[in-house]
């Protein structure tokens, strides 16, 4: 959700944060789960402000829904943009956990300054619905690709997630949606296939900025996806991935 900043073409970096089109997006799909990526802006030397803002005014309106959030751990490097993972339940959440997925020790270079990538997150929670446990997760790996990165280092977010996945899917039902940044969406559902999972939508691109694929609904056998959308919206500058499920 870029922190509740809306699309600008024109200038997509200056355009106004208006959170109440966020909201107005998620209410209109009235979704049973939603799951949200860059929640927070960063702000200067890695500063967070607790209780998390834009979380927070999410939650007041979103009244039916019980809520998770987690920022990244702390760091100074980190750069002005999203940060902070949220989930959204109409149905109670529990077991609620986080799982820091370290960054590479890249160089690259900001604004003239050579950086090194802070580390990335993912969330989990299970809920049960129609009497059957479902596991949540959400993550937003590291966009290698905008740092020139192609070597084997890109794969060390996505087998800890491909991990977690395995875990989970011992225990039954598990959905797993996020950005991935991961230009290669392929190779992608390739890897994840191998754990048991599916992506409900491979094709479509989701990222306004480049023709990418980058975000996803990830899910196992428990579960059948009867639709799957890839809904254009002007509230980020990434699209809304919907998808619906009944029990397989």
């Amino acid at each position: 959700m870029q922190f509740g900043q809306i699309w600008d073409g024109a200038e997509p970096d200056k355009a106004p944060i208006r959170l109440e089109d966020t909201i107005a997006e998620l209410l209109r799909h009235d979704a049973d789960v939603i799951n949200l990526q860059e929640v927070e802006q960063c702000k200067g030397g890695g500063e967070q402000i607790n209780p998390p803002p834009n979380y927070e005014r999410l939650r007041q309106a979103l009244p039916g829904y019980d809520g998770h959030f987690t920022y990244p751990k702390a760091d100074p490097r980190e750069l002005p943009f999203g940060i902070g993972l949220a989930t959204f339940s109409k149905t109670p959440l529990r077991g609620r956990f986080s799982e820091t997925l370290p960054s590479p020790p890249l160089t690259f270079d900001f604004l003239g300054t050579p950086m090194t990538p802070t580390d990335r997150l993912l969330i989990g929670s299970c809920t049960t619905i129609e009497g059957r446990s479902v596991t949540l997760l959400n993550t937003h790996l590291l966009a290698f690709f905008m740092l020139s990165a192609t070597g084997p280092e890109q794969l060390g977010q996505r087998n800890q997630v491909a991990a977690r996945l395995r875990a989970a899917a011992a225990e039954g039902a598990t959905i797993l949606t996020g950005d991935f940044n991961v230009p290669d969406h392929e190779g992608l559902a390739a890897q994840f296939a191998a754990e048991g999972f599916a992506t409900a939508e491979g094709k479509e691109v989701t990222w306004r900025r480049m023709p990418y694929v980058l975000d996803h609904v990830f899910y196992n056998s428990p579960l059948r996806c009867m639709n799957r959308e890839v809904i254009p919206t002007m509230a980020s500058d990434h699209h809304v991935v919907l998808a619906d499920f009944v029990w397989a």
